[in-house]
């Protein structure tokens, strides 16, 4: 995933190693063009990715004919203009995400058709696979395919005039079986998308600073790789940096972007900026696509003189992750979130409210890119990290009446989902806790107090359907919150 999502990573000018760039004469002078954060974050190297494309395989299941007659989806359904249409919304879904697609040439009619596709797919099992229903008298073998294709994730794509209720309830609560049934042709590109994320999960690799040894973790099911190496390498990797044109860019972006700023001076800021460039040099040299740091101890010893919340904020911004007090699980929702919807999670501290049947969750670093990572940013304040009144933290401004999804990753395969809607953001002070702290009324939970799990991500947006249909894909269980 790239650093910095307003510039491709094979047109950017500035995707160049940060020494070489640095010694460029006009460096800030193209900074103050592009915007100043925009020069900074431009100049760490794109995170790795995996050089394999998943390999998916597209197949047609339907009467090898021409033409239909009589019974759905009817005679007016034109046979080819239709496949013609899913293939090319699969194929240039595919061409975005970088995956290898496979269309099988001829239909899947016969029940030996049937048969002999999947002794190809035990022999030579595919990352995924997309069954298209055309005609509703071929679920059987949807029925067997959905059964029998070992452990290959499976999307049925059932457009409107394939299915009844009937025919939907074989493959409802087969693991790795979801089926799409929709009218919606351009759902086939979240279908992708999912397959894509999957992969990248696997793919990943997240820097946990814990402890003081030097290990890893790969998870099971969600297949992500926790990288974990001491918590002091983040005030080690601090002491290296320098107040460069680099750091004083970060700082710039967010002296000048504040609403408002409160507690924090000039060295604070720059500080925060500081954290940052740690954060990115280490994510760099462990191959990382995230980060999270065993924080609290580090700010309570004043081995750091500021918390890494704006560091965190600004990774989350950029599409990758910085998630607080080394919680693995939250970092892999972030991740997640990230990677299926565009957009970051807020990592909150819930604190139930008796008094209205509310949750408010709050937390002294929060994304501001809510909307998406080309959307314009929220509102907010500058203010100091709550518990200890030091440094520099975001107070970020929710829109009120804005719909919310609430989520957590519990290892090794659960997610905990539901949502609700902003009723208010909270002050700290005259309130206490952490400083971007908002106030959410839920849906379908008769009392705050039985909401499930910490650190849960509060999401922009009504994305349950998708979450789902994910976690059915991937074997991953949904607990409602």
């Amino acid at each position: 995933m790239q650093t910095n999502r307003t510039c491709a990573k094979s047109a950017c000018p500035f995707m160049l190693s940060r020494r070489s760039f640095l010694a460029t004469a006009g460096a800030w002078g193209l900074a103050t063009k592009v915007g100043v954060f925009d020069f900074a974050a431009s100049l760490f190297a794109a995170e790795p990715q995996s050089t394999k494309k998943p390999l998916i395989q597209a197949v047609f299941v339907r009467p090898n004919v021409d033409g239909y007659w009589m019974g759905w989806p009817g005679a007016a359904y034109d046979i080819k203009a239709r496949q013609a249409d899913y293939t090319r919304t699969l194929t240039e879904a595919a061409g975005k995400f970088g995956i290898q697609l496979e269309v099988r040439p001829g239909p899947l009619d016969t029940e030996g058709a049937v048969n002999g596709y999947l002794e190809q797919v035990k022999k030579q099992p595919p990352d995924g696979i997309v069954l298209v229903i055309m005609s509703f008298d071929r679920w059987p073998h949807i029925d067997n395919i959905a059964k029998n294709r070992g452990k290959v994730p499976v999307i049925v794509f059932s457009p409107m005039g394939t299915s009844f209720t009937g025919h939907l309830q074989e493959t409802r609560n087969i693991d790795g079986v979801y089926v799409a049934a929709t009218q919606d042709i351009e759902w086939l590109v979240f279908g992708l998308k999912m397959f894509k994320t999957m992969s990248e999960m696997r793919n990943t690799r997240l820097c946990i600073l814990a402890g003081d040894k030097v290990e890893d973790h790969p998870q099971e099911v969600i297949g992500t790789t926790l990288h974990y190496i001491p918590r002091n390498r983040l005030p080690e990797e601090l002491k290296k940096v320098e107040e460069t044109d680099q750091v004083q860019a970060i700082a710039d972006y967010y002296t000048k972007n504040a609403k408002k700023i409160v507690e924090p001076k000039k060295q604070d800021i720059l500080n925060a900026a500081k954290n940052y460039v740690a954060a990115r040099r280490i994510m760099e040299a462990e191959k990382c696509q995230g980060i999270s740091v065993d924080c609290l101890p580090l700010v309570e010893s004043r081995l750091i003189p500021c918390p890494p919340c704006i560091a965190w904020l600004r990774l989350n911004d950029e599409g990758s992750v910085g998630a607080c007090e080394a919680d693995w699980n939250s970092a892999i929702s972030l991740r997640l979130t990230s990677l299926l919807f565009d957009r970051p999670g807020f990592m909150q501290d819930p604190a139930p409210n008796t008094v209205n049947n509310t949750l408010m969750g709050a937390h002294c670093s929060c994304p501001t890119k809510l909307d998406g990572f080309d959307k314009p940013a929220e509102p907010f304040i500058l203010r100091s990290h709550s518990e200890s009144n030091t440094g520099v933290v975001p107070q970020v401004l929710w829109r009120i009446g804005q719909k919310v999804t609430i989520m957590k990753f519990e290892g090794p395969g659960t997610i905990i989902l539901g949502t609700g809607r902003v009723l208010r953001n909270i002050d700290t002070p005259p309130s206490g806790g952490c400083r971007t702290s908002v106030e959410l009324e839920l849906d379908n939970v008769a009392d705050s107090r039985d909401t499930k799990g910490f650190h849960q991500l509060f999401i922009y947006g009504d994305l349950e359907p998708g979450f789902k249909a994910y976690c059915q894909l991937a074997g991953i269980k949904v607990v409602h919150i």
